[in-house]
């Protein structure tokens, strides 16, 4: 924005101001197309001034970065890094880095290795909803149970929620941690015809032993 615009802008922007403070019921209809024509020549300042997009974010970095919705920033990136940091810091990634990094242990030959060796045992969070008749996995699974928990929040919010939602803790079993809503059992109805004559519920089907 250079000077210019933000003069014009300014006044423009006063202008309208004023037309509020000398708003009441007994303003003309000709004083109100002259504050139309304000408002539009205070638009079209606008639209000459602005040249980015509407940020697609709250986020200062990234404002027009990829969307998240499940993100408290709606930051793509911004959350790809913090989901990042939670599963180094559940993982214990950056402990062993640590240890690395200050210098080979001296240890004694062995077999099957020692405990630094090997992996460290994983464990997952996995939403699962209740499509009516039993429970099915809704999303991919995460390492951090904070993160399943804000995304199953996200899926109950959406317009075609279903019934019930539960997040499941896996590691070396499972463990149902916390359920959402009412799982209860509803039976699908299966489609018939009465019209039909190969439909055996249909009562004039003589292949029907309900049929005398």
């Amino acid at each position: 924005m250079n000077h210019a615009q933000l003069t014009a802008l300014g006044r423009a922007l006063r202008l309208l101001g004023e037309h509020g403070e000398a708003l009441s019921a007994e303003t003309p209809d000709a004083r109100l197309h002259e504050v139309k024509a304000d408002l539009r020549r205070a638009l079209d300042l606008l639209d000459e001034t602005v040249t980015t997009a509407a940020p697609a974010t709250r986020c200062p970095e990234h404002p027009n970065g990829p969307v998240d919705e499940s993100a408290p920033d709606l930051c793509l990136l911004c959350e790809t890094r913090r989901r990042a940091a939670r599963r180094s810091e559940v993982d214990g990634a950056y402990a062993s880095y640590a240890r690395r990094a200050a210098g080979p242990a001296a240890s004694a030959p062995s077999r099957y290795g020692v405990r630094e060796d090997r992996p460290q045992p994983q464990q997952r969070w996995l939403p699962e909803l209740w499509n009516g008749r039993e429970w099915q996995l809704c999303g991919t699974p995460r390492r951090d149970r904070r993160e399943a928990e804000l995304f199953i929040a996200a899926r109950r919010r959406a317009p075609r929620a279903a019934p019930a939602y539960r997040l499941v803790h896996e590691f070396t079993d499972y463990e149902v941690v916390r359920i959402w809503g009412h799982p209860a059992r509803t039976d699908i109805e299966p489609m018939s015809n009465p019209a039909n004559p190969a439909n055996p519920g249909n009562p004039g089907n003589p292949g029907n032993p309900g049929n005398p």
